[in-house]
């Protein structure tokens, strides 16, 4: 099959890379680093075996290249209003586009601009960052979860899981909505509360107060899941987020990178978006909808809104 990845940064850009190594047909969209990228490659520096790619399929312009069965979309959300132009291209009548970004919600407004698209969700569970040119820094983990939104072609689907996994990327698929909220058990509490508290995931555990605030946030995230009809989120898997969080790498999530960068920050899709989900089943989520209202006025104060 053949690949296209839209927004070759942290995840996009790794995922891609493992495709190609594996000898997969993937084509690159880049922007402000396509001219360095086409003259020093694409370098993957990860815990799990660096390598480089010295020559990649890469394009400055949707519009010069191929159209391709599967779409990967690993933009930010702050971008999505440029995401029909961008993949309108790239499109046969029977391409599945695979949206790996953060948040709620995606799917459905992306359905919108497209009704007959095949559409499926992308979670990834990986640290990995980009903060220089042509390279990706990889620190840990690095799977993926896929839940199918709209897609009725089978042979996509699974040719797309098939080829993740031959790449060496661990793939499950989950129910749609069990994915998308799962990760916003992590999402939601630790990428806006790097923001707030300046911190990385690793000192918001150390300290108990914040150790205790991310666990009631996490558990929002939990019983709003539930009011929305996912039952099969449970403490358990809180206890799992915070424990895997302990043993990774001190990270700083995306949204913190954007705040350091003074880049717009995803706000609408990580929280704004699922706190008015859970709002429309009377269930309110009072510690994430303060974490909003924070990130809102710092992003106010940046000029961003």
């Amino acid at each position: 099959m053949k690949y296209a990845i839209v927004g070759t940064g942290a995840i996009g850009g790794y995922y891609g890379a493992k495709l190609v190594r594996a000898g997969k047909d993937v084509h690159f969209l880049l922007h402000s680093d396509y001219n360095y990228v086409c003259e020093h490659g694409l370098v993957i520096n990860s815990c799990d075996g660096s390598f480089t790619l010295p020559l990649i399929q890469a394009y400055d312009s949707s519009s010069k290249m191929p159209k391709c069965d599967i779409v990967i979309v690993a933009m930010k959300s702050t971008n999505q209003s440029m995401i029909p132009d961008l993949i309108r291209p790239l499109l046969k009548d029977e391409t599945l586009v695979l949206l790996i970004q953060n948040g709620i919600g995606l799917e459905p407004d992306l359905q919108v601009a497209f009704p007959n698209l095949h559409i499926a969700a992308g979670l990834a569970f990986i640290c990995s960052g980009k903060t220089e040119p042509g390279i990706i820094n990889h620190q840990c983990y690095g799977s993926i979860n896929i839940g199918n939104y709209s897609c009725k072609n089978d042979t996509l689907l699974n040719g797309l899981i098939s080829d993740f996994r031959e790449s060496g990327i661990e793939t499950n698929e989950l129910e749609y909505y069990e994915a998308r909220w799962k990760k916003a058990v992590w999402n939601m509490p630790f990428n806006g509360m790097t923001v707030v508290m300046n911190a990385k995931t690793n000192e918001l555990l150390q300290c108990n107060s914040t150790r205790q605030l991310i666990r009631r946030q996490m558990m929002e995230v939990v019983n709003a899941a539930h009011a929305v009809g996912v039952t099969s989120i449970n403490e358990d898997f809180v206890e799992k987020m915070i424990d895997m969080t302990d043993s990774m790498t001190p990270y700083s999530p995306s949204m913190k990178l954007d705040y350091d960068y003074n880049r717009p920050m995803e706000v609408k899709y990580l929280y704004s978006r699922p706190l008015f989900e859970a709002s429309k089943v009377e269930c309110d989520m009072p510690c994430l909808r303060m974490l909003e209202e924070e990130l809102l006025f710092i992003e106010s104060q940046r000029g961003h809104i």
